[in-house]
């Protein structure tokens, strides 16, 4: 049971909603942040100055159960610098245990940009040794959303650019507008992906192509990017600039309704799966399967289609 409580969380929480990216916050408190430097916190956020950064919304009535993760840095076009990235960390690791969020999709509420990668502002001012810790705890913050055992999907509005595709590699799903840039585009500046690009993107695309797309830089569209399986969908971008994110909320849509234990238990034996051999990866199936047998879900499941209704599933 120990590993079904880690997909599912300890206990159920409310909803409500957190208005996305308020602008300013009061300062109540102070961390210590990779490399050096201070960070203040109030609430879930983490952050070295008052300005949020990173935000969720919690979406409600027929959309309960979807959460957004709002990035919301404008005059850096999202970049991955400490305050966005700790806020980030703070928020994820506060979904990584709520067992009533069924879908997390991640979007930016800056036009035209979905994250442009590195803050190379803040990344000039460090020495050898900052950069490396710096990166690390990038390279950590992927794999915490990787590891969210709830469905992820990104929704690629804009640029998505060195670190900001590997934030969208390291989610389940991508949605992208035609009119959207994407690339791992670090050989371009005498660097590498560092924050599990290089290994994510092979997994995704294939390792031929992931390495002409890395040893070139190469940027693609939306469209390139459905035909390369970069992405699940594309579409052509609308007025309002948010097309990607519209294809992803009705992506959740479809995620939402199905029973969340099994969702979360699939992922689970996917992710697993993937990186052992066949005849380890039918036996993490095997351990996942086992554990949705005793639900309620299952049986609710069972009694729905006997009785030709649609399933309530209550995540139990």
């Amino acid at each position: 049971m120990t590993f079904l409580r880690r997909l599912t969380g300890p206990a159920r929480r409310g909803l409500g909603v957190i208005l996305p990216c308020p602008g300013l916050i009061p300062r109540v408190g102070v961390t210590q942040l990779p490399g050096g430097g201070t960070a203040s916190t109030r609430g879930q956020h983490t952050e070295a100055t008052d300005l949020v950064e990173v935000d969720l919304k919690r979406l409600d009535g027929a959309d309960a159960g979807i959460v957004e993760l709002l990035m919301c840095r404008h005059k850096a076009r999202n970049a991955l610098g400490y305050v966005f990235v700790s806020q980030m960390r703070k928020l994820v690791s506060s979904l990584s245990h709520d067992s009533d969020v069924r879908v997390v999709v991640f979007r930016s509420l800056v036009p035209g940009v979905f994250c442009a990668g590195a803050d190379l502002k803040e990344r000039s001012l460090m020495d050898n040794t900052q950069s490396d810790v710096f990166v690390h705890s990038l390279r950590s913050l992927m794999t915490q959303i990787a590891s969210l055992p709830m469905p992820t999907i990104a929704a690629v509005d804009g640029f998505a650019l060195g670190g900001g595709l590997e934030l969208a590699l390291a989610c389940d799903l991508r949605t992208a507008a035609y009119s959207a840039q994407m690339g791992l585009i670090e050989t371009t500046r005498g660097l590498l992906p560092g924050a599990g690009g290089s290994q994510r993107l092979p997994r995704t695309v294939g390792i031929s192509l992931a390495k002409e797309l890395i040893f070139t830089g190469r940027r693609v569209g939306g469209q390139a990017a459905l035909e390369l399986g970069l992405v699940n969908r594309a579409t052509e971008q609308n007025q309002t600039g948010d097309a990607a994110y519209r294809e992803a909320l009705s992506l959740a849509r479809e995620i939402v309704p199905q029973a969340p234990i099994a969702v979360r238990l699939a992922k689970e034996a996917m992710n697993r799966g993937i990186e052992v051999d066949m005849a380890s990866a039918m036996e993490i199936e095997r351990m996942c399967y086992k554990l949705v047998i005793p639900t309620r879900d299952r049986q609710e499941g069972m009694a729905a289609f006997i009785e030709k209704r649609p399933p309530q599933y209550i995540g139990e």
